[in-house]
């Protein structure tokens, strides 16, 4: 049975109410989970978790927020990401736009690529 991006959205939805205690109407596709809904470090291995269990799939470490990425001095050099870096990211977040993102290039707005939008894509991918 497939799922169609509607139903994944609402289920991501439901599932960042749960994990970040905030209002359904603020968990719009365009929220971003920092920004907007407060999600810290320590939520984004919660919501992995919840999504896993909500979907019944396994998401490995860092697959869905690669932060060792920005830990990398091949991929960040003075608080920005290098070329090579942008590629790395787009290679390992085809569901994320970061056309935004790629303007600064600042590590201290990398957060701002993950909206609820794109970890409903992420999962939709995950399910084939």
């Amino acid at each position: 049975m497939t799922t169609t991006q509607e139903e994944v959205l609402g289920k991501v939805q439901e599932v960042l109410v749960d994990a970040l205690g905030v209002d359904d109407d603020e968990v719009s596709a365009e929220a971003k989970l920092v920004a907007d809904l407060g999600a810290e470090s320590i939520d984004f291995l919660d919501i992995v978790f919840r999504l896993e269990k909500a979907f019944g799939i396994k998401i490995e470490q860092s697959e869905l927020f690669p932060d060792n990425v920005l830990n990398d001095p091949q991929y960040v050099v003075d608080g920005k990401v290098t070329d090579n870096g942008m590629q790395e990211l787009r290679r390992r977040l085809p569901h994320t736009s970061l056309d935004e993102f790629d303007k600064s290039r600042s590590v201290d707005e990398f957060s701002n690529v993950f909206t609820v939008d794109a970890i409903a894509k992420f999962v939709q991918n995950k399910l084939g």
